[in-house]
């Protein structure tokens, strides 16, 4: 456990440049009046990922109560966190308090000089952690009020339960917020299950850690995805469940008439397929060399080919990956469709016969834009399906 403790020397030193070092000062309590403040730490602690809490309790300018909350990274540049709360007695300027770490179980103990330096405060002592101490010397700490710690606190998270349409949130994309202690049951239930997890949001965070509940993002086929959803909200531990922010980008999607794109009420892949496939061939322009569509996220992968104009005595080729999901334009029946079709992911390759270059290619090195250059693809989707672009001005299809 070094590596967390030594990191903690800075963790109220972070307050001193942190965002809410440009907070002005509110109006100091009239004394006898209980006030409560706190003092956050947002950026700068065990390398951005640590959160600090100190709460007071003051009558006037005397501190009666203090809680120190601390969540940290278990060693350095761990994803998993722990986490300690202290209650800490009150004696003159000294805070004092001892406690255990929530995961690691391991004794924890405060000391803490608390001076106030005009507006702002310092803090000298040390927090000892199992056993290794960790010095703390932190100046120019201003704290924020109450109602300035809850809207700092604020979250959104991001679940939908019933979109009114898919242009805010992605139609195979899935959010379930579920309590921490249900977690590991909750996901041991998915396994077999066609679903993709997010593997970052396994990672619990120090929201989840004081909210007690962690949000599991998935991804299935946008046919599945009602009746998942569904499923999820009566699984015990699952506190809300819906649709979240996912692949789709409204710039890069259109809105068309299902009628001649369906069999029945399901999709006729062939027929989609072979439509974007031909406009792709024609805007990028390429060879049409595979597609393939994923039964578990519903998105369709297009490979095509064509020869690189980088150096042509090498006889190169380009290979061209783009995906692309069709889905209904809103949960329940519809008939509007929307597609979604990705930017052309392009790498170079040695197919000739014989010996061939071995090629590392670094497009993701590339500049934005260029990676967004498909020669109109879009635009000529929309002529083909006879359907609409998003008006992100007018937040509506044009």
């Amino acid at each position: 456990m070094r590596a967390p403790l030594l990191l903690l020397v800075g963790l109220l030193t972070a307050a001193a440049g942190g965002a809410f070092g440009q907070i002005k000062p509110t109006p100091k309590a009239t004394a006898g009046v209980n006030e409560t403040r706190y003092f956050t730490a947002i950026d700068g602690l065990m390398d951005g990922n640590a959160d600090v809490i100190l709460k007071e309790i003051r009558q006037g300018k005397t501190v009666t109560s203090a809680v120190l909350d601390v969540c940290y990274p278990v060693a350095k540049g761990s994803e998993r966190k722990d986490r300690f709360i202290a209650n800490l007695a009150v004696s003159g300027q000294t805070l004092t308090g001892t406690t255990q770490s929530i995961g690691g179980k391991l004794p924890v103990s405060i000391k803490l000089v608390r001076k106030p330096t005009g507006d702002n405060f310092e803090f000298k002592g040390q927090i000892t952690i199992g056993q290794t101490v960790a010095e703390v010397s932190s100046a120019d700490n201003s704290d924020l009020s109450e109602k300035e710690f809850l809207e700092s606190q604020a979250s959104d998270d991001g679940i939908t339960p019933s979109p009114k349409d898919f242009t805010e949130v992605s139609p195979e994309a899935i959010g379930v917020r579920v309590k921490l202690e249900a977690a590991s049951d909750f996901l041991k239930s998915l396994k077999g299950q066609d679903v993709e997890i997010s593997s970052s949001s396994l990672a619990v965070g120090c929201e989840a850690m004081r909210a007690g509940e962690q949000i599991i993002n998935l991804s299935a086929d946008p046919d599945r995805a009602a009746a998942l959803i569904s499923k999820f909200r009566s699984t015990p531990g699952v506190v809300a469940a819906g649709w979240t922010a996912g692949i789709v980008e409204m710039d890069r999607t259109i809105r068309f008439s299902a009628a001649d794109w369906r069999d029945g009420s399901r999709l006729n892949k062939e027929k989609i397929t072979a439509a974007i496939s031909a406009v792709l061939a024609a805007t990028l322009p390429a060879k049409p060399s595979s597609a393939a569509w994923n039964t578990t996220t519903g998105t369709l992968k297009l490979t095509l080919r064509r020869p690189s104009e980088t150096f042509p005595a090498l006889d190169l080729t380009e290979l061209i990956e783009v995906t692309a999901l069709v889905a209904p334009e809103k949960p329940g029946a519809t008939d509007r469709l929307v597609l979604w079709i990705s930017s052309p992911v392009i790498s170079t390759i040695d197919e000739a016969e014989g010996a061939r270059l071995n090629l590392a290619n670094d497009s993701a090195n590339d500049e934005e834009g260029d990676q967004k250059d498909d020669s109109g693809s879009v635009d000529a989707l929309t002529r083909h399906f006879k359907g609409q672009r998003w008006d992100a001005d007018k937040s509506a299809w044009k």
